[in-house]
C-alpha cells in the first residue's frame, strides 16, 4: 500500500513538470482545430483511478499502449463489450494515434459483426441482423471520429469509403470518401480510381463516373488496371457511346 503510494506521488510530481506544457501543445491542437484529451471525471470513470493518475503525469501514450495490448487479448477471447471498452479509452487518450482508430473499426465493423451475424447461441436471424448492424455502426463510429481528431491524415477517410462499400453497400459515400482521401497528402495511388469506380456503381451518376473513368484511361497505361477498362467499356455500352470515342477493345 505505501509502495502504491509512493509511485502515485511519484507520478503526479513529475506530471506536475509536464503539464504546463501539455496545456501549451493542447492550445495548439485546438487551435487547428483538434480535440485532445478532456481531463475531467468522464476519462476518470473510463480509464480507471491508476489509469488516469498516470495520464494525468504525462504517461498517457504508456496507458493507452498498454490498453491496446489488453484490446488485442479480449479480440482474442472474443469478449466484445469488453474489447469496445478498452478501444474507446486508447482512442480517448491516444486521438492522434490513427492505428488505434482504424483497429479498432476494424475489430467493430468487421470481426465483431461477423461473429454476431454467425452467433449459434441466437436463433432468431433479424437479432443477428440487428447485433451486426450495430457492430458496422460501432465500427463506422471510430472512424468518423478519427476523422474529426485527424482530419489530414488519408487512412481514416480510406478505411471508412471501404466499410460504406463493403458493409453497408453504399457506393455514394465510399466513392466521396474514397475522393476525399485522394485529396490529401500521403494519399494511396489507388484512392482516385476507387472513388471512379464507386461512382460508376451509382444510379444517376453514370457520365460522372465515365468521365472520371476516362480522364484517369486517358492519363496513360499505368492507370489502365482490367477493373478500370472493364468499368469504362461497361459505361460505353449504357451511355451509348460512339464507337469512334470509345477505348480499344483489345486490352494492352
Amino acid at each position: 500500500m505505501i509502495r502504491a503510494a509512493l509511485v502515485l506521488l511519484a507520478l503526479l510530481l513529475f506530471g506536475a513538470t509536464k503539464i504546463p506544457a501539455e496545456r501549451t501543445l493542447e492550445a495548439a491542437h485546438r487551435a487547428l482545430h483538434l480535440r485532445g484529451v478532456d481531463f475531467n471525471l468522464g476519462l476518470r470513470e473510463q480509464i480507471g483511478q491508476t489509469g488516469f493518475v498516470a495520464a494525468l503525469s504525462g504517461f498517457r501514450s504508456v496507458v493507452a499502449d498498454v490498453l491496446f495490448i489488453e484490446a488485442h487479448g479480449a479480440w482474442e477471447e472474443t469478449d466484445w463489450a469488453r474489447m469496445l471498452l478498452l478501444f474507446r479509452q486508447v482512442t480517448t487518450l491516444q486521438p492522434r494515434a490513427v492505428l488505434f482508430w482504424d483497429v479498432a473499426a476494424w475489430h467493430m465493423a468487421w470481426n465483431a459483426s461477423a461473429a454476431a451475424i454467425n452467433d449459434p447461441k441466437q436463433p432468431r436471424l433479424a437479432l443477428r441482423v440487428k447485433a451486426q448492424r450495430e457492430y458496422f455502426a460501432l465500427g463506422k463510429d471510430f472512424l468518423e471520429a478519427g476523422i474529426r481528431n485527424n482530419p489530414e491524415k488519408p487512412q481514416l477517410y480510406e478505411a471508412l469509403a471501404r466499410l460504406y462499400r463493403d458493409k453497408y453497400n453504399d457506393h455514394a459515400h465510399a466513392s466521396d470518401y474514397f475522393a476525399r482521401a485522394a485529396e490529401l497528402p500521403g494519399a494511396m495511388s489507388y484512392d482516385r480510381r476507387f472513388a471512379a469506380y464507386e461512382l460508376s456503381y451509382c444510379d444517376g451518376r453514370e457520365l460522372e463516373a465515365y468521365e472520371k473513368l476516362r480522364a484517369l484511361y486517358d492519363a496513360g497505361p499505368k492507370e489502365r488496371s482490367p477493373t478500370l477498362i472493364k468499368r469504362l467499356k461497361l459505361l460505353e455500352e449504357n451511355l451509348n457511346v460512339p464507337p469512334g470515342r470509345r477505348i480499344p477493345d483489345v486490352l494492352r
